[in-house]
Formats: structure tokens, sequence, C-alpha cells
């Protein structure tokens, strides 16, 4: 189900968790630069992994990552995301935001999932 919020997409969707209880995750799907992303404190709650890991596996793949698939916000883009959609995640974070496109998440899922393993 998508509903508009200033312009933008928000995802709702419900996710079944591995202890079988119902989780209730709100992701903001944005677009920038016409690429339409999720912000990586957003990305982390959606894989359950703190926003650090998946910066860590960015960084560790560097080479998995090619162009498009994940954007690093300005820090006007942050200021808009922070005024647009009260993100308060990342509102107080010192560093910039990274943006996920949909292509980006399937890499980052495979990389997280094969470190589980």
């Amino acid at each position: 189900m998508f509903c508009h919020f200033f312009g933008a997409k928000i995802l709702f969707f419900s996710l079944t968790a591995i202890f079988t209880k119902k989780i209730r995750i709100i992701i903001e799907k944005i677009i920038i630069r016409g690429i339409s992303v999720i912000i990586d404190s957003d990305v982390s709650e959606l894989y359950g992994v703190e926003t650090m890991r998946i910066n860590e596996a960015v960084k560790n793949n560097p080479d998995k990552f090619p162009e498009g698939y994940i954007l690093e916000l300005s820090k006007k883009e942050k200021q808009e995301v922070i005024e647009n959609f009260d993100n308060l995640k990342i509102k107080f974070s010192p560093t910039l935001p990274k943006a996920f496109s949909e292509k980006g998440l399937y890499m980052l899922a495979t990389i997280l999932k094969r470190k589980k393993q």
C-alpha cells in the first residue's frame, strides 16, 4: 500500500521476524537525484542491523556497489530529508547518510546474508 507524503512515497508493509512475531516497519522511499532510494538508517531497521554494519558492508565491498547503487547525500539533501520527513535518525548524526537504490538494497542483502552464514 502506498500513500503520498510531500511528493514522495511511503511504503507500508509487514514482515514476519524469526520469532514469528509480526513487526510493522515504515520505510520512507524518497527520490534523490532522480533515483528512488531508501536512507541507510531505514535500511538498517529493515534488515535488523545497526547502521554502522551497513556502512561497514559498503566500505568492505566497494566493487559490489557500482555507480547508481548508493548515493551519499550532500549536506543540503540531508537537510531537505530532515525538513520534509522529520527524520530524527539522521538529524543528529554527524555523518552524511547514504541512500540505497533498489539494486543497492539487493546487493546489500546478499552481502549481509553471506556474513551471517
